[in-house]
């Protein structure tokens, strides 16, 4: 840190920045010194003294009360921010208080949630019983971005692209197949091409997700557009609508395989080698993550499989 940026956080203080962040929420000096049970002249004088400190007006101040001015708008940002960030130490710091000795913040996506993580997880707090795990499900391009904006410690995805910044490591990898009903024109075709079954209705995953991500792409290489008849936001709901034949799917074959009692289903391997994909943990650095993360990260990545190959893996001749 700089010692210009040392200079500015000292001259901060957090009372001033929870007054301000009182008088922005009712909107009068007066209100908010009443609810923070303190002299209104004390919180004006906190006010005054914060703008001295940013070196600029925060707030006009009207006969009826105040309003922000375009800093007040971004300071109001940030001390929000702040505020939110020492609540949530706290809250992480009393947990060790009750035995606790650990708390990571994990994002994954559907497919990893779904084929892996429950047993995983559930074999690393056997290990530690201790340490917390919060878990949240994200489509890959969120989960990129919680991890890079430090909304999580560890990320659990296939990457849209290359994760930039962040840095990566093996988790496992999944085939795609296509999910169809018994009976279908496509169930007794061997491994066959995903365009091929862009001839008939699609079942869809929520915009943004992998799978959708990777449905679109093949079918811009291929010329060809996709009949989208259904967009779901799980699995389970897709296994479902192909049973009902209404149209097709594309899933992860694990997945697959837990949720083919959904319907009377086939799953028909796919020949393209975007098919099967990598799994990958991300961080925004493996080595400062806490020591309880860094074991997760370490408990995760110690299975990490072999490269698998598509189904008759090569190129489309077409």
């Amino acid at each position: 840190m700089l010692s210009t940026e040392r200079s500015f956080a000292r001259r901060l203080d957090l009372t001033s920045l929870q007054l301000f962040v009182a008088v922005c929420e009712l909107g009068s000096i007066g209100r908010a010194a009443e609810r923070e049970f303190i002299a209104a002249s004390a919180v004006s004088k906190r006010l005054s003294d914060l703008e001295g400190a940013v070196g600029t007006a925060l707030l006009y101040r009207r006969p009826r009360g105040v309003d922000l001015t375009p800093a007040g708008e971004t300071f109001l940002h940030h001390a929000r921010s702040v505020l939110f960030s020492l609540e949530r130490m706290q809250g992480e710091l009393s947990e060790y208080a009750l035995g606790v000795r650990g708390h990571v913040r994990i994002h994954a996506n559907l497919s990893a949630i779904m084929q892996f993580l429950p047993e995983d997880l559930a074999g690393f707090t056997s290990l530690h019983p201790q340490v917390k795990l919060d878990l949240e499900e994200h489509v890959s391009s969120e989960v990129v971005r919680a991890v890079r904006d430090g909304d999580a410690d560890i990320g659990i995805c296939s990457p849209p692209g290359a994760p930039g910044e962040l840095q990566s490591r093996r988790y496992r990898q999944d085939r795609l197949v296509l999910a169809v009903p018994r009976g279908h024109p496509l169930a007794d075709a061997g491994p066959i091409w995903f365009a091929d079954s862009l001839d008939h209705d699609q079942i869809g995953m929520h915009g943004n997700s992998a799978i959708d991500l990777a449905m679109r792409r093949a079918a811009a290489a291929a010329g060809k557009t996709i009949q989208l008849r259904i967009r779901v936001t799980g699995l389970d709901a897709m296994c479902r609508m192909v049973h009902n034949r209404l149209g097709v799917g594309l899933l992860p074959d694990r997945a697959f395989e837990l949720l083919r009692q959904v319907g009377d289903l086939q799953a028909v391997p796919l020949r393209d080698d975007w098919a099967v994909r990598e799994i990958d943990l991300l961080a925004r650095d493996f080595d400062s993550l806490p020591v309880t993360a860094r074991l997760l990260v370490d408990h995760l990545g110690a299975d990490a499989p072999a490269h698998v190959r598509p189904a008759e893996a090569g190129h489309p001749d077409r």
